[in-house]
């Protein structure tokens, strides 16, 4: 059996990982953008809710875009949108530019998950997707990692702009590629029988495969979606979860500088570091479930079981305000 679906697999972490280096691209020219423009913490701010207000938006209709366009068009449709918003910051004047700009970016960036949690359950039987998940999750992770070990570097060699150009025009080389490898299982040339029959173990027995790229589903309306358990408890733990993986995102390098007196590219390995860390927790909880699944317990259990084991892994947390001042 062939690996084909790990290359699909690639390409969406990949896509990930370019997604988050253009949104942390930011929060590492701070100091930069400060001088430039002469921003208080107030007016970063106001500019990082625009881009989570636009991105919480957009959203809203993403998934929609890629049901209505199908999987390649639509995840390639966002990544162009968004590459160009990103390259766009380099040609913003003014505070109420930067806004405007990173609105733009993150509604446009906002494609990116649905399209890859569609592209996964296109690719990947129910058993592999929890893995397959965690992998290309984990790109956001990487983007975060490249981001301080490159953008203050290009900041100080040749300006903050093009900080912003080089960043934003990765996605149009993934964009090639893209086009060029991604088909749906069914048309796609490079799989074989085997791995294809594979994909579809899940399906019925007599069910023809390819009905599961052919076959409509109905749509479910939004007041069906709010009436399900589920649903708010998947809110309820991203309302705990998001602003501390936020915050992160968008203060952290600002935090170190203050608190650390990290500037520039002396703030990269301890950024990097905690998205290492997180990079590794984001595939173990791929592989946990694919664990717990083989050895007889039901896929939702398992998955739950993970979360459950992750969550407590939080707890230390609470005492890095005591260990703040401690020197390694």
């Amino acid at each position: 059996m062939g690996k084909y679906r790990w290359t699909i697999c690639s390409l969406v972490f990949f896509a990930t990982t370019i997604n988050y280096l253009d949104r942390a691209v930011i929060s590492l020219l701070k100091p930069y953008l400060e001088t430039a423009f002469k921003w208080t913490d107030k007016d970063y701010a106001n500019i990082e809710i625009a881009f989570k207000l636009a991105y919480a938006i957009g959203m809203v209709g993403a998934g929609r875009v890629v049901d209505k366009l199908g999987t390649k068009l639509g995840y390639a449709l966002s990544t162009t949108l968004w590459s160009v918003a990103a390259m766009g910051h380099a040609l913003v004047s003014s505070t109420l530019g930067f806004g405007i700009a990173r609105s733009f970016l993150g509604i446009t960036e906002a494609g990116n998950f649905p399209a890859a949690i569609k592209t996964t359950a296109e690719w990947f039987p129910q058993r592999e997707r929890a893995l397959a998940t965690g992998i290309f999750n984990s790109g956001s992770n990487v983007g975060a990692i490249i981001a301080p070990l490159t953008v203050p570097l290009i900041a100080e060699t040749i300006g903050w702009q093009w900080a912003f150009i080089i960043t934003g025009a990765l996605g149009f080389v993934w964009l090639v590629l893209w086009m060029l490898v991604y088909e749906t299982p069914a048309n796609s040339k490079r799989l074989s029988k085997a791995e294809f029959d594979y994909i579809n173990a899940d399906l019925p027995v007599g069910l023809p495969t390819e009905s599961v790229v052919i076959e409509e589903k109905p749509k479910t309306s939004w007041a069906t979606l709010l009436s399900f358990r589920q649903t708010w408890a998947f809110v309820a733990g991203k309302f705990l979860t998001d602003p501390i993986w936020w915050f992160y995102l968008f203060w952290l390098p600002d935090f170190l500088g203050k608190q650390y007196h990290l500037k520039g590219t002396a703030v990269a390995l301890p950024v990097a570091a905690v998205y290492v860390l997180s990079s590794i927790g984001s595939v173990s909880g791929g592989y946990l479930p694919l664990g717990f699944i083989k050895r007889g317990m039901p896929a939702f259990q398992a998955r739950k079981t993970t979360m459950l084991l992750i969550a407590c892994c939080v707890f230390p947390i609470v005492f890095a305000q005591y260990l703040g001042q401690v020197n390694m």
